[in-house]
């Protein structure tokens, strides 16, 4: 088993790896499923609000904080990480930063961006909405199961 700061380092991984996963989780199980039964105008109205609250430090914490996290444990298993459990933290760090990360740069945030532009109610947001919901929640499924497979990664390779 790996011990000392290797041992630190991944346990925080798993942490904000499964913090993450379960946010995530939430949205794709429920949240974006009852925002779709809303009319349109108030479904749009909540999600721009709810993408509004994320960006606060409580989430960005969690979630920026993992990113670097996953970085720093994929720079110290490059450096000096033991052999054991070297290929599964590689994993881990590889699976957050690109399937959760990354995913949410490049598919989650450009629509979260163009619905921001939309006012509720008009026929253009409306016309939108079933898009979003639909495609945000498809690529929030991949983040969901990225991230819950990053920390169990992460927990193979300390065991």
């Amino acid at each position: 088993m790996i011990d000392g700061p290797y041992l630190v380092l991944t346990v925080l991984g798993v942490v904000g790896t499964g913090l993450v996963a379960g946010v995530f989780c939430g949205f794709s199980t429920f949240v974006m499923r009852g925002l779709a039964d809303l009319p349109p105008a108030q479904g749009v109205a909540a999600m721009k609000a709810i993408n509004g609250a994320a960006v606060r430090p409580a989430f960005m914490l969690v979630f920026l904080g993992t990113a670097l996290l996953s970085v720093a444990i994929a720079v110290v298993t490059f450096a000096v990480w033991p052999d054991e459990g070297r290929v599964a933290a590689l994993t881990g760090s590889t699976l957050y930063l690109l399937g959760s990360f990354g995913v949410t740069a490049g598919a989650n945030v450009p629509r979260n961006d163009r619905l921001l532009g939309l006012e509720p109610g008009t026929a253009e947001a409306e016309a939108y909405w079933p898009t979003y919901v639909r495609q945000w929640t498809i690529w929030n499924h991949v983040r969901t199961v990225a991230s819950a497979a990053a920390a169990v990664a992460y927990v193979l390779a300390i065991t």
